[in-house]
């Protein structure tokens, strides 16, 4: 076995240094992190809530249907209770809002809201 002098070796490796210092994070550091993803996520939900209503229910043409014309005070609800003849007027609402496109139940005096086959109020 023959001894060997480390200083004369072939080809030193060079030792790597970072320039900076390991990241590291404080208790609320990690806090702070995991507050903004979650509030990123939950704005990226609420984004898209507010995306347009395209159901497959709703009909491409309105030919047949029977409508109302929205007065002054009407509120979509009010409408929905007419057509639905007592029942729930819950799922009404949903169906006009189909129907007609609306993003939300906000409907203004003089538009023309279609009604599901065989309402009419």
């Amino acid at each position: 076995m023959r001894a060997t002098n480390p200083s004369l070796r072939p080809n030193p490796v060079p030792k790597v240094r970072y320039s900076g210092s390991p990241v590291r994070l404080t208790r609320r550091g990690r806090f702070l992190l995991v507050a903004f993803v979650a509030a990123v996520s939950l704005l990226v939900l609420w984004y898209g809530t507010r995306s347009p209503v395209t159901a497959s229910t709703g009909r491409a043409d309105h030919a047949g249907l029977p409508w109302v014309t929205v007065q002054e005070g009407d509120t979509l609800w009010e409408i929905a209770t007419a057509v639905s003849e007592g029942d729930d007027p819950g799922p009404m609402v949903r169906q006009i809002m189909n129907i007609n496109r609306l993003p939300d139940p906000l409907i203004r005096p003089g538009s023309k809201l279609y009604l599901p086959s065989g309402g009419a109020g």
